[in-house]
């Protein structure tokens, strides 16, 4: 998914060393209460005890719409974990379990009959949306229909599978999956038929794109009004220009700690608008108890020497990268793209997010320690498997190979200090090329649809990909598939446009390979990496980690690999 403008800087030195020293560890607590994880706890008057307070956020944009659906950044699907529910979840815990999949409104993981094609599921009963509707089997059936209805941005990736989805794809308005998605009240099931079996169908049904909203939600992005949800918290108002409010769902009661834990906070007040120099001192202050975006650089000694104790710092299974437009000039010439991968410093944007102990230089679309990584480096001075040093001048001749030089490039990037500072380096090194380079900064509660657009013409755009679940295809098919390339959509994911016919193919066979032996389908998707790097439709820039910044109200915090920091789990009391 991506991250939007999330984030990085604490990193000159010293300020690296005082971190590493103090910050705490994913499964640790933190600020004024201490005892027990809240996860290991089945003492309700323990809950009870640290429930209550409002949590409050800040941020510098807001994230776009609502909608669970159709929502692609972590900065939402964090805190849709504490609001909507599908049939499974991934488990909100610390550490490596956080990737396990739960049943959530199901009862128990599915029945996967005839051949792993077809999933029934048995729903919960007593589930009731925050709108007092009870939750029912069609309900459920409705939401897979909408999910092809409101064009969500992995319908033609995580859920085509289904049977009737192609019809679907191409007359959304008409998508029924009569088919696919069979709902019987009468046992209070639901079975869910795929035309080939796949072995990732359960990671999908645990991200937000599948969760279950009420039958009568709108056919179309629900935008700015947020619709009913399931879990411990629901939208009370959103102004993306201002603030967002959570409230506890008045009929929430837990059924799973698992899958949906009750939330600690009665509130969670989400502010936006703020400047990052304000989010640093609201924090540190306590007039706000997290910061989602990067402390700009003037304010990172202070935190990593009086505030390390509250920094949480966490790798992370992601890359930051550049988009490259092969269906326009310059970079429909496969030379000019080359250009771009040799020319970058990968060293000089490690040190824009903010050093070496937060990010390392990225050569492959699949991350360090990810299903199907392989250490290779097409595009490093003197060669080798891993990333050491530019090479300009190779550049600069593939560049006159090309003919492209002199030729415009526009540079699309989030308004933010650190994407903007990568976006001006990055503006700098084209002109180098001899490209006339001009920089677009947007706003990152836009700027993450506008450059999936075609409309808009984006020819170099900087972004980011954090796993939505542990595999491979959730990074290769998903964002350089051609089933991901949806010209005039802003939900078309594969921004580069690239779609290749011999790539998909060899995606596919890994797909199908991953039913049978995963770790033969890794080494596929490790050629298949390889080869998209060969084609260069995007530049791999740094690998991240990620840091909570957190204030002195805050407890109990915990960090989720899969959704990472578990918001409804902190203690503001």
């Amino acid at each position: 998914m991506s991250r939007t403008s999330r984030r990085g800087a604490l990193a000159a030195a010293t300020v690296a060393l005082a971190l590493t020293a103090a910050a705490c560890s994913s499964s640790s607590d933190s600020g004024s209460s201490s005892g027990p994880s809240a996860s290991s706890s089945g003492s309700s008057a323990f809950q009870a005890q640290h429930k209550g307070g409002t949590l409050k956020l800040v941020a510098h944009a807001a994230a776009g719409s609502f909608d669970p659906q159709v929502n692609y950044t972590l900065q939402y699907w964090q805190l849709f974990q504490s609001m909507y529910d599908g049939l499974l979840a991934f488990k909100k815990v610390d550490g490596q379990e956080s990737f396990t999949v739960v049943p959530d409104l199901a009862t128990a993981m599915p029945k996967v009959t005839n051949g792993g094609k077809t999933y029934t599921f048995t729903l919960r009963k007593g589930v009731t949306f925050s709108n007092g509707k009870p939750l029912t089997t069609d309900d459920v059936v409705a939401s897979f229909q909408r999910i092809f209805k409101v064009s969500s941005p992995t319908a033609g990736t995580f859920y085509n599978g289904i049977v009737g989805a192609d019809a679907c794809l191409k007359t959304p308005a008409s998508c029924t999956l009569s088919k696919g998605v069979i709902g019987d009240a009468t046992t209070n099931t639901v079975t869910v038929n795929l035309t080939a079996a796949d072995p990732e169908f359960e990671y999908k049904l645990a991200v937000p794109h599948a969760v279950v909203v009420p039958k009568d939600s709108p056919t179309k992005d629900a935008g700015t009004k947020p619709l009913p949800s399931t879990g411990p918290y629901m939208a009370a108002s959103y102004d993306p220009n201002r603030a967002l409010k959570l409230v506890r769902n008045p009929h929430f009661k837990e059924w799973s700690r698992q899958a949906e834990p009750q939330g600690y906070p009665d509130a969670i007040d989400y502010t936006f608008g703020q400047t990052v120099e304000s989010e640093v001192t609201a924090v540190e202050n306590g007039q706000a108890d997290w910061m989602f975006d990067a402390p700009p650089a003037d304010r990172l000694n202070e935190i990593g020497t009086k505030y390390a104790s509250r920094a949480h710092v966490s790798p992370l299974t992601a890359f930051w990268y550049a988009t490259l437009n092969v269906n326009m000039a310059p970079f429909n010439n496969k030379l000019a793209r080359q250009a771009i991968n040799w020319a970058v410093d990968r060293s000089a944007v490690v040190r824009l997010y903010g050093g070496t102990n937060l990010a390392s230089p990225a050569c492959t679309v699949l991350p360090p320690g990810f299903p199907g990584h392989v250490e290779s480096c097409d595009y490093t001075k003197g060669g080798g498997t891993t990333w050491k040093a530019a090479d300009l001048a190779k550049a600069k001749e593939l560049v006159k190979q090309s003919g492209t030089a002199g030729q415009e490039v526009g540079i699309v990037v989030q308004d933010d200090d650190v994407n903007k500072s990568i976006g001006q380096y990055l503006q700098s090194l084209l002109t180098q090329l001899g490209y006339k380079a001009t920089l677009k900064p947007l706003s990152a509660n836009i700027q993450f649809t506008y450059i999936q657009n075609t409309k808009n013409k984006v020819q170099l755009a900087l972004t980011s990909w954090y796993q939505d679940y542990p595999a491979a295809s959730d990074f290769l098919n998903v964002l350089l598939s051609c089933a991901s390339y949806h010209p005039g959509s802003d939900s078309s994911i594969n921004i580069s446009g690239f779609c290749d016919k011999g790539v998909d193919a060899k995606m596919q066979a890994a797909l199908k390979t991953s039913q049978t032996d995963k770790a033969s389908a890794d080494k596929q998707w490790g050629a298949v990496d390889q080869t998209v790097m060969a084609q260069s439709p995007v530049v791999p820039l740094i690998n991240p980690k990620l840091i909570d910044f957190t204030s002195t109200r805050v407890g109990n915090y915990r960090f989720s690999k899969q959704f990472y920091m578990l918001v409804g789990q902190l203690w503001v009391k």
